[in-house]
């Protein structure tokens, strides 16, 4: 299990790299893209898409895998590891292909993150500034409110309280109004 996890975030970060060197440049795309369709069916000159960079779920997931596999091909064949004969082979083998793809989206989703901030830096440096003196207003503001409070408070003396007088009921203030 343990070397299994060591697969994963391996993986993880060959997933990273590799969603990372496609947003960069997608020669290797290109290339296969002018060598396999005609002259009307070829991608445009200012069109980012490769392999795995800005691509579906489906062609993604065929193109980790067929790459994982033609590695695994390689790794059965000149080496003495059986990959594909043991269970443990095929673990690790589907563990590396699931990883690298969760490191493509999680570097689409780093890539994309990082434009964004990079999009709202100004503005987001324009509302903090904002808020700043926002904020300052609202401290001036709770401070002239205290210091009249206090102000009206010195300036009333606390006397006796006056004696009540007797108020009029509801029903003699209409009668008084003649409304009654």
């Amino acid at each position: 299990m343990g070397l299994e996890l060591v697969i994963f975030i391996a993986a993880i970060l060959f997933g990273i790299f590799l969603y990372w060197r496609e947003s960069n440049g997608n020669g290797a795309y290109r290339f296969l893209n002018k060598m396999m369709n005609s002259k009307e069916l070829q991608m445009s000159p200012d069109n980012p898409k490769g392999f795995v960079y800005k691509q579906a779920f489906l062609p993604r997931f065929i193109f980790v895998v067929a790459l994982v596999m033609i590695a695994a091909l390689i790794v059965e064949f000149l080496t003495p590891l059986a990959v594909f004969s043991s269970y443990n082979g095929i673990s690790a083998f589907s563990s590396f292909a699931v990883g690298a793809l969760i490191g493509t989206y999680l570097a689409n989703f780093i890539i994309k993150t990082t434009e964004v901030v990079e999009e709202q830096s100004d503005s987001i440096s324009d509302i903090v500034g904002d808020v700043v003196e926002k904020g300052k207003g609202v401290i001036e503001d709770l401070k002239t409110k205290d210091a009249k409070v206090v102000e009206e408070t010195k300036e009333e003396p606390k006397s006796d309280p006056e004696p009540e007088v007797e108020k009029k009921s509801a029903r003699e203030r209409l009668k008084d109004k003649g409304l009654m």
